[in-house]
């Protein structure tokens, strides 16, 4: 029979437990993570959020009760530990807790579906299957630590920079872009999507005079690709600001990335330890190099690439053997680029758009927008969309458009790039691609 907490309540976690509290009575609570016993003593590991203690039973000197309590321990149950700490320099962080009461407050079910001590390796899919189980395990975990600390470091960025942050639909009527990589739903008695980008809504701020918005929330693109590095559902960091060009959103960028890898690198010690990662901090301002340029340094590779392609994942790669960390691609063709990028004045064939890459990846693409209604209007048709289907948009344009510029950093990429891991579905607690719609 299980416990209930009742009067218990947890005192430490297993970090905050050392030897400086050397004989203090602590409550902590956990899993079950191991279990040796060895006749008349048992060591049994307790794992919670922030680590592993041993908890060490010498059963001639504990009570009967606790002994009993004991023997009902399963792997990954779920217990409360009230006992002395005691120095072990033998033991995980050199301390030990002799149980002087135990509460089993859930039993696991055994065979378990996958082996959290990882022991026994398990393939993606499986650890997807049983996520909650895969995410107990420390080298997972820590992934999601690593990437809360850059959440946080993202909205704090922004906030000290005069951002306000804000919330846009993701439902909607119309393709923020074109195109067709759109989730149709039924809504009442008519079709809508779920968003792509909040990109038409951030515009529209800035007709609404907020001059710079952020926004950290999902996108949803019906892509069919099956790929390491695209996912159907993600988290995008947007941020959009007037009276910027593209050269002061970049440095925006620049400047948000370095602050997350500073405050990942001090404030996520142990967990980039775990995933054997050394975070090297830039020391300067990412490189820029131009798509003209970019293309011919693929093509010096054997990939064959046209001036006005855009980047195949074989150009990608080549591009990557070149380029070490974050860099910027700009210049891009306009051609390629959506329909609210700003043509170069001088030269509209090119645009004011970029990409923020890292190696191989694209993180992040970003660009001024054009302001002008005629022109945004004639943009829209030059890629064969109506622009009736965006008429409250271009309405926002017809009453006094700042100049501005934004971009769109992917949150799951980009800590793809902090934790050294190759695939993406790592970096997402429920990852959502083509053959996956549960858990």
């Amino acid at each position: 029979m299980t416990s209930l907490l009742n009067d218990w309540r947890r005192t430490h976690y297993t970090k905050n437990v050392n030897d400086s509290q050397n004989d203090e009575e602590v409550v902590i609570m956990g899993w079950v993570h191991e279990i040796r016993d060895l006749g008349g003593i048992a060591f049994i590991l307790i794992r919670d959020r922030e680590g592993v203690i041993q908890v060490t039973a010498p059963k001639k000197h504990i009570s009967p009760e606790v002994v009993e309590e004991i023997k009902k321990f399963r792997k990954e149950s779920v217990v409360g530990i009230k006992g002395k700490v005691q120095e072990s320099g033998k033991a995980p962080n050199g301390v030990e807790i002799i149980p002087t009461e135990i509460k089993i407050l859930n039993l696991a079910n055994q065979p378990l579906p996958m082996d959290p001590t990882e022991k026994v390796k398990a393939e993606i899919d499986t650890r997807l299957d049983s996520r909650f189980l895969d995410l107990r395990k420390s080298s997972v975990s820590s992934i999601f630590k690593i990437k809360s600390k850059m959440l946080h470091t993202v909205r704090v960025f922004f906030e000290e920079n005069g951002f306000i942050e804000t919330n846009t639909p993701k439902l909607v009527a119309s393709a923020t872009e074109g195109g067709t990589e759109l989730f149709p739903i039924t809504y009442f008695e008519r079709e809508a999507f779920l968003s792509q980008s909040p990109q038409l809504y951030k515009q529209m701020m800035m007709s609404a005079g907020f001059d710079k918005v952020y926004e950290i929330a999902q996108i949803f693109r019906a892509e069919e690709h099956d790929t390491l590095r695209h996912l159907n559902e993600a988290i995008s960091i947007d941020m959009e600001a007037s009276f910027m060009d593209d050269k002061d959103v970049m440095k925006l960028l620049n400047d948000l990335v370095s602050q997350v890898i500073i405050n990942v690198k001090d404030g996520c010690k142990s967990e980039l330890a775990t995933l054997e990662v050394d975070l090297e901090v830039p020391e300067e301002q990412f490189e820029i190099l131009k798509y003209s340029d970019a293309v011919d340094i693929i093509n010096s590779k054997d990939v064959p690439m046209e001036w006005g392609e855009d980047l195949s994942r074989a150009a990608e790669k080549a591009l990557g053997e070149m380029m070490e960390g974050y860099y910027f691609l700009t210049e891009w063709p306009t051609e390629i680029k959506p329909f609210y990028v700003m043509p170069n004045e001088k030269n509209p064939e090119i645009s004011h758009a970029f990409d923020l890459m890292y190696k191989d990846i694209e993180i992040s693409s970003g660009a001024m927008r054009v302001h002008q209604y005629d022109l945004l209007k004639e943009r829209i048709a030059e890629k064969g969309l109506n622009p009736d289907s965006f008429g409250s948009y271009l309405k926002s344009f017809e009453y006094g458009m700042p100049p501005h510029s934004g971009w769109g950093l992917g949150a799951d990429r980009f800590n793809m790039s902090l934790t050294g891991l190759n695939n993406i579905r790592e970096t997402v607690l429920f990852p959502r691609d083509r053959r996956r719609l549960t858990p």
